[in-house]
């Protein structure tokens, strides 16, 4: 069950818990929605509501928790900021510097100074957009793939995988298949780290593929135009 659902089939009325506290309210929300995980609680400084970070997403309540906003978006009318965009990313943002990088495939394009992750499915569509239309404009990057085949989406993305983690020289057997569609002609034999990949992707909130992490910890979902990442990727290294 989504959150959303959960929301929807609970419509909360508990103004006699008169909660008055975020350590409170986050122990009245887990008590009402016991399957899913709060991370945070905090007010903001919007007309009492308080802001819940839970089931990868942020909603909205007041103090009482007599009702739930899911889904929207909170903007801030005088900045015109996304409120809520800037918290989620500021809420799932990844340790650069603590991710496996020995088991992602790295692709060194032009000087390589700056860098970027991408979770990739070998057979996803959108990663093989984001690869020929979007990363190939992109230069001075290292760019670091963890191979991460959503199996119930395409069932031969692990085998795929394995062919190309294995090949002689993996960099070339990975660009040859999602730029030209060549996989190597031999499968070879070696160990795959398709199930650490899984671990990591699963610990870090990784659900979808293509989803790009910078060096700040920031995260991209999709293939989006290659000037928004160029955009993310300066960012990161004006914040450092």
């Amino acid at each position: 069950m989504s959150l959303k659902q959960a929301v929807a089939l609970s419509i909360l009325t508990m103004s006699q818990f008169g909660l008055a506290d975020e350590a409170s309210l986050k122990k009245a929300i887990e008590a009402a929605y016991p399957k899913f995980k709060v991370e945070s609680v905090i007010k903001t400084p919007y007309a009492g509501l308080y802001e819940v970070f839970m089931g990868g997403q942020i909603v909205y309540t007041d103090e009482k928790l007599t009702f739930l906003i899911a889904e929207g978006r909170l903007v801030d009318p005088k900045t015109k900021k996304d409120v809520t965009g800037e918290r989620l990313e500021e809420l799932t943002k990844v340790d650069f510097d603590s991710l496996p990088l020995d088991q992602a495939i790295k692709v060194v394009k032009g000087n390589g100074s700056r860098k970027l992750v991408v979770f990739s499915d070998v057979d996803c569509p959108y990663c093989k957009r984001l690869e020929q239309n979007e990363l190939v404009n992109i230069t001075d990057v290292t760019v670091y793939t963890f191979l991460y085949p959503l199996q119930q989406l395409h069932p031969d993305a692990p085998a795929k995988s394995k062919s190309i983690w294995c090949a002689d020289n993996r960099v070339k057997a990975w660009q040859d298949w999602i730029l030209n569609g060549h996989l190597p002609p031999t499968i070879g034999t070696c160990e795959v780290p398709l199930e650490k990949v899984g671990e990591l992707a699963r610990k870090i909130g990784v659900t979808s593929t293509p989803t790009l992490i910078f060096a700040d910890g920031r995260r991209m979902m999709g293939a989006q135009p290659y000037k928004e990442i160029e955009k993310y990727m300066q960012a990161a290294i004006a914040k450092k």
